[in-house]
């Protein structure tokens, strides 16, 4: 049963190697089309800008492949650099801003599992309760951080920037707990059918809360590295993240009914929403419109990909 496990997991990787297609193909035309775009400035400064978004989404894939999501992720980047612009040590606040996280997961992945809320509901919530507590402790951006932690986000190692190092962490992280961990095996087991995945042994409420709690840790994670791109705390920086996150996820190519997708795919899709992004700042266009384009790309990509029924 294992082994049957392990081999549909294996071809549960979505539509992964289409997004990152549409990546290539989105690079090349802006290369070719604007010359400010292929600069080593512009280069660096979009990794500095994609790098929280592509650390939440890969955290986000997790509870999405259970079949949930979490739409609290943004509040817990917004807490996270408030955490960190009001607490004098910073080894401190850093403790803080993970365990808050950890606890923020457990009581996602509680009334998901315990008390049968739909995860749409209990994240959002949740993330309205968070929103709430973040601005009674600060209404307003302001405080500031200590220097190691801007110094961790925006410098250089022998000519690479350290955001790149961020990444190539976070997408480690994601891709050994999916693909070599049996925690993967079983949220891979869960989204695709979590009756026969009980009936084979899983925990569907473990491996489900475990989900959650890893999600908002990725989330605190890009909340310490947006703090340390502002220097400060702000109660709202985190507040487009929660949809973008999820529009990077299905754009991977990870089906928001849970079991078929991966970490590979959410970097493409990360990595693509960036990039539009990107562009539109070249051009110029009204960076309001990029909400609209969000939004857009997240109906395609959940248009484009329709559940397949699939079993253990």
């Amino acid at each position: 049963m294992i082994n049957r496990m392990m081999s549909l997991r294996a071809d549960r990787t979505g539509g992964q190697y289409v997004s990152g297609l549409l990546l290539v193909i989105a690079v090349a035309a802006l290369a070719i089309s604007f010359g400010s775009f292929r600069t080593p400035q512009n280069l660096g400064n979009l990794v500095v800008q994609a790098t929280p978004l592509l650390v939440v989404a890969l955290g986000q894939t997790l509870p999405i492949l259970t079949g949930g999501l979490d739409l609290s992720v943004g509040v817990v980047m917004s807490l996270s650099t408030c955490i960190l612009a009001t607490t004098g040590s910073p080894v401190l606040a850093i403790a803080l801003t993970l365990l808050s996280a950890a606890l923020i997961g457990v009581v996602n992945g509680i009334g998901v599992t315990r008390f049968r809320v739909h995860p749409i509901i209990m994240t959002l919530s949740t993330g309205t309760i968070l929103q709430g507590i973040v601005l009674l402790v600060q209404p307003s951006p302001g405080g500031s951080v200590w220097p190691v932690i801007p110094s961790a986000v925006s410098d250089t190692v022998l000519g690479v920037p350290i955001a790149l190092l961020w990444v190539v962490l976070a997408v480690w992280v994601a891709w050994a707990l999916l693909h070599r961990s049996r925690l993967g095996l079983h949220v891979y087991s869960v989204g695709g059918a979590a009756d026969n995945a009980a009936l084979a042994g899983v925990s569907v409420a473990r491996t489900t809360i475990a989900a959650y709690v890893i999600c908002a840790l990725f989330a605190a994670v890009a909340g310490i590295f947006l703090a340390g791109r502002i220097s400060s705390g702000d109660p709202w920086v985190g507040t487009s993240y929660g949809l973008d996150s999820v529009a990077a996820v299905a754009l991977g190519g990870t089906q928001l009914s849970g079991g078929i997708g991966g970490p590979l795919g959410t970097v493409f899709g990360a990595l693509l929403l960036s990039i539009v992004g990107n562009a539109m700042n070249i051009v110029q266009v009204n960076p309001f419109l990029l909400s609209v384009v969000n939004g857009a790309l997240l109906l395609f990509a959940v248009c484009l990909r329709r559940r397949k029924e699939i079993g253990i």
